[in-house]
């Protein structure tokens, strides 16, 4: 897609607190999956948007917990949320879904099944060999210990 100025217009971040807040279109899209609020106890206090708008924010800005702005929910609300919106797999689905309907607007085949491949896993796909390097006795056996001194062989 290229930059021009109508792009840029139906791209543009002004009028928010921050770039990484969602429009009022994109909220569309992902509020219908967000968890009502509950039939008994309390009622919520926290706006939903909000809290989605500080992931987004933590997301684009790599910050931590504890750095969220205090205009947004406490950095407690926000992870509590942002766990149990993970563990339940609710951001997998949004996310899916995400994905289908832009791939739909593109006008794309909306569910690419056909197009799947076998991928390798982890240990298929990374086999060490001798480490070498001044840190090598650091690095253990598998990729997620791999660093730039320990060589490895793909098949």
């Amino acid at each position: 897609m290229p930059w021009n100025e109508t792009t840029r217009r139906d791209y543009a971040r002004h009028g928010r607190r921050y770039t990484s807040d969602l429009t009022d279109r994109e909220w569309a899209l992902v509020a219908p999956f967000l968890p009502g609020p509950k039939k008994i106890g309390r009622p919520r206090t926290t706006n939903l948007r909000d809290v989605w708008d500080a992931t987004l924010y933590m997301a684009s800005t790599g910050c931590q917990w504890a750095m969220i702005p205090n205009d947004f929910p406490p950095p407690s609300t926000v992870q509590r949320y942002f766990y149990d919106w993970r563990d339940s797999g609710l951001l997998r689905t949004i996310n899916h879904h995400l994905v289908m309907e832009a791939r739909e607007l593109e006008g794309r085949e909306v569910s690419p099944m056909g197009q799947r491949r076998q991928i390798p896993s982890l240990k298929q796909r990374c086999r060490t060999t001798k480490p070498a390097g001044l840190f090598a006795s650091h690095y253990g056996k598998g990729c997620s210990s791999l660093g730039s001194g320990t060589m490895i062989r793909l098949p």
